[in-house]
C-alpha cells in the first residue's frame, strides 16, 4: 500500500536511528503554544473556523495537561514531538486536527520551538547567575577584613582583601548574564511562516503571530530562517564562557580547602568523604563543577562542527543541534543552583588567610613604589627592590628588621617613613585607584552589588 509518495514502510532500524522524540519530547509545552498561535493565525486568514479553532486549541491544552502529568504516551514511530501532539489531536478532534499544519513546516515549527524554549531557559539562567552572585557577595561580607595573597602564577603577588577575590568573580558572572541576554536578543526572531524553506502561497499574518508569542519580529529570509541556529550556538557560547569562569572559582575553591592552603572550609553537606580515608573532606561540587565545564565546551564544539559544512537550508543533521543544546542547559543550571548553596556555606579560616599575608615579601611591590615616590625611576625602583629581597632571603631578615642604615646601601631615597609601607592594613588602604583593592572601594562595590542584583531581582 501506498503512503504518500513510498512504497513501503520505514525500517524498524531507521524508525529508531532517526527518532528523536527520545530527547525533543522536553519541547512539548513550547510546540503546543506556537501550534496555538499558529491556529489563531490561520482563524485570521480564513483557513480554519472559529469552531475549529476552538478545537485545536482545547484539544491541546488538554494534550499538554496530560503530558504535564506523565500521562500521554509518546510513539517513537512518529519520530518526534511535533508529529505525535499533530497525531493525537487529529485522533481526538478529527479533520480540523488535520488543517492545522497548513502553511507550516516541521523545519520551522521546529526552529520556532526551540527558540521558545532556549528563550526561556535563558532567563532561568540569568537569574541562577544572579543568585550565585548574591551568595559571593554575601560571603565577602562574612569574610569582613580577612586578607588573602593574590597569586600571579600561582606564586603570591600582593595582599587583597578576601572579599576582593571573590567579587572578580561577580565581574564575570555578570558578563555571562549579559552576554546571555544579549544573545536573548537576537534568538527573540519568529521564524514561523518560512515553511519548508519558501514559505507558504497561503499567507498568514506573521506580526500577529509573533505578537502572540512575544517574539520582537519576524524572520525576513525563510531560507536562513529553518538553516539558522546561531542563537543555539551564542547561547551555548556563553553557556560555555560561564562553566569556564565556575570551573576556575572551582579550582580556587579546591586550593583554599587543601591543608596547604586552609583558607576556607566547607559544609558537610557540600562536601563528601573517602571510602577508604576516614580523614578526608572532599570538595567534590567545585571538582564536578570544573570537570563539566569540560561538557559545555565540546557541546558548543558539537553544534559548531555539525554546522560547518551544511548547504542551506534544512538538512537532517540539525536534528543533532537538540542534544547538545539541551545538555548544556541543563548543566550549567544544575552547575549555577549547586554552587550558590555551596558558597552561601562556605567560612573563612582567618587565622590561616592573615598567616599567609605576614609574608613581608607580599609588600616588595609597596617598597617600589615608595621610591617611585620619591623620585626614583620606576625601572630603577625595581632593581633596587629585587637586590633587597635577594639581600632578605640571603640574610633571613624581613624587611621590617632591616635598618634604615642597610635600606639607604640600597638607595639614598629610603627614609626613616619607608617603614609605614610594610603594615598590612596601610598598604592595602593606600590601593584606592578605580578597581584597586582598598577596603573602602571593596566596601563600595558591595553596596554597589547589592543594590544593582536587589534592582534586578
Amino acid at each position: 500500500m501506498w503512503k504518500g509518495r513510498f512504497a513501503q514502510e520505514t525500517s524498524q532500524l531507521v524508525q529508531s536511528y532517526g527518532e528523536s522524540v527520545s530527547f525533543d519530547w522536553r519541547l512539548y509545552a513550547h510546540d503546543i503554544r506556537g501550534s496555538i498561535a499558529h491556529s489563531k493565525g490561520l482563524l485570521k486568514a480564513g483557513i480554519l473556523t472559529a469552531e475549529e479553532q476552538s478545537a485545536i486549541e482545547s484539544g491541546l491544552l488538554e494534550i499538554r495537561a496530560e503530558i504535564d502529568a506523565g500521562r500521554f504516551e509518546f510513539k517513537q514511530a512518529l519520530e518526534d514531538v511535533h508529529m505525535n501532539i499533530e497525531s493525537e489531536l487529529t485522533r481526538r478532534i478529527g479533520p480540523a486536527g488535520a488543517k492545522l499544519h497548513t502553511a507550516r513546516s516541521r523545519n520551522d515549527q521546529v526552529a520556532t520551538d526551540v527558540r521558545l524554549y532556549t528563550r526561556d531557559a535563558v532567563v532561568e539562567i540569568v537569574d541562577l547567575i544572579a543568585d550565585l552572585q548574591r551568595s559571593l557577595i554575601e560571603a565577602s561580607e562574612r569574610a569582613g577584613q580577612a586578607v588573602v595573597p593574590g597569586y600571579t602564577h600561582l606564586q603570591r603577588g600582593q595582599p587583597v582583601l578576601f572579599a576582593h577575590h571573590l567579587l572578580a568573580y561577580v565581574e564575570m558572572l555578570e558578563r555571562d548574564a549579559q552576554r546571555l541576554l544579549d544573545a536573548n536578543d537576537r534568538l527573540n526572531v519568529m521564524p514561523l511562516g518560512s515553511g519548508a524553506l519558501a514559505g507558504s502561497t497561503i499567507i498568514l499574518d506573521r506580526e500577529y503571530v509573533a505578537e502572540l508569542l512575544e517574539f520582537d519580529s519576524v524572520t525576513q529570509n525563510s531560507m536562513d530562517a529553518v538553516s539558522d541556529r546561531d542563537f543555539a550556538a551564542e547561547v551555548m557560547f556563553a553557556i560555555a564562557l560561564c562553566g569556564i569562569h565556575l570551573s576556575r572559582l572551582s579550582e580556587d575553591i579546591i586550593l583554599w580547602c587543601s591543608a596547604e592552603f586552609g583558607f576556607v572550609t566547607l559544609s558537610d553537606a557540600h562536601t563528601t568523604g573517602s571510602s577508604l580515608m576516614p580523614q578526608k573532606k572532599n570538595p567534590d561540587v567545585a571538582e564536578l563543577t570544573r570537570g563539566k565545564s569540560g561538557r559545555l565546551v565540546g557541546n558548543l564544539m558539537a553544534l559548531l562542527t555539525l554546522l560547518k559544512g551544511l548547504p542551506m537550508t534544512y538538512n537532517r543533521d540539525m536534528q543533532e543541534d537538540k542534544e547538545p543544546l539541551f545538555d548544556s542547559l541543563d548543566t550549567i543550571q544544575a552547575a549555577l543552583a549547586v554552587f550558590a548553596e555551596m558558597i552561601s556555606g562556605m567560612e573563612v579560616n582567618e587565622t590561616r588567610t592573615r598567616a599567609a599575608t605576614s609574608d613581608p615579601m607580599l609588600l616588595a611591590t609597596d617598597l617600589a613604589d615608595y621610591l617611585v615616590n620619591h623620585g626614583v625611576p620606576f625601572r630603577q625602583a625595581h632593581e633596587v627592590i629585587g637586590k633587597l629581597v635577594a639581600y632578605s632571603i640571603a640574610e633571613k631578615t624581613a624587611f621590617a628588621d632591616i635598618p634604615l642604615a642597610q635600606y639607604q646601601e640600597f638607595s639614598p631615597a629610603f627614609e626613616a617613613d619607608l617603614f609605614d609601607c610594610l603594615n598590612l592594613e596601610t598598604a592595602l588602604a593606600a590601593r584606592k585607584g578605580i578597581g584597586a583593592p582598598s577596603p573602602k572601594n571593596v566596601s563600595a562595590q558591595l553596596d554597589f552589588w547589592k543594590q544593582a542584583l536587589s534592582d534586578e531581582g
